[in-house]
Order: structure tokens, then sequence, then C-alpha cells
């Protein structure tokens, strides 16, 4: 039979192996949960970001390559349907999050995808915010037109 001590020492150990795996176990899902491409955003989205008097229309054409997007953003300068010049944009989908960011550094966003649909915000020199883009999507109407 073992001395007390011995078996003390054998149950830390296992009770020690046991919190260690549990403890790698988690921060791997956490990486997999991270890096996980759940959604594509490949294609041409249309929508609008802000509204009232400072809505702007703006087109998103992407292509993604795993979690990896790029692709050219296009933005009205007034408001109207007319759009300026394209801004090469550089992003990335982890899950259902696509974030994105122009080489300027003027525009950047966190858009969530869902199927044909991207909502969330766009941050430029208008400030903080909201958008929403259709994949495919005709040219988008302000919400005060469509009233």
């Amino acid at each position: 039979m073992m001395p007390w001590s011995k078996k003390v020492r054998n149950l830390a150990r296992l009770l020690l192996a046991l919190a260690i795996t549990s403890t790698i176990a988690c921060a791997r899902q956490d990486w997999i949960d991270r890096t996980l491409v759940t959604e594509n955003v490949t294609g041409a989205w249309t929508g609008s970001f802000g509204d009232g008097n400072s809505y702007r229309p703006i087109q998103f054409e992407l292509r993604q390559q795993g979690a990896k997007v790029t692709g050219v953003m296009m933005v009205s300068p007034t408001g109207s349907a007319s759009f300026g010049s394209s801004i090469p944009i550089e992003g990335s989908v982890a899950g259902d999050v696509f974030t994105f960011r122009d080489q300027r550094g003027t525009y950047s966003g966190e858009l969530t995808v869902g199927g044909d649909n991207l909502e969330g915000q766009i941050v430029s020199h208008y400030g903080q915010r909201r958008a929403s883009l259709r994949r495919g999507g005709g040219v988008p109407q302000s919400d005060s037109a469509t009233r």
C-alpha cells in the first residue's frame, strides 16, 4: 500500500495535468473561433451609410480568398447615385464579421454578413455612421426618399 503523502502527490499531479489540458483546449477553441470563416463576401454590394443629410450611397466590389478580402469601394460624394473614384480596400472575414480599411486610412468598417446583406458601421471623415448594403442590389434610395 502507498503512503498517504505519495497518494496526495499523485492526485495533485493528476489534477494539475487536467487543469493544463483543459486550459489548452479552451485556448484552442478561441483561436478556432477567431479564424473560422463562415461567410463569403465575394461580389458586388450596393447600399448606403449615414442618414438624413449625411446619407451617402456606397458600393463594394469584393474578392475573398480564405479569410482575406481585397477590392474597391466607391462612395458618392454628394448623396446622389453617381460615384467618385474607386478606393482600394483590404480586409478580412472572421466568423460572420467583415472588417476593412482603405489604403489611405480614410475609411474603415466592421460589418456583419448575413447571406446577401451587410450591416454595421463605417468610420470616415464624416464620423461613424450606420451602413447597410445588399449583394447585387440596385442603386440605394435615401431613407427620406422612400417615405
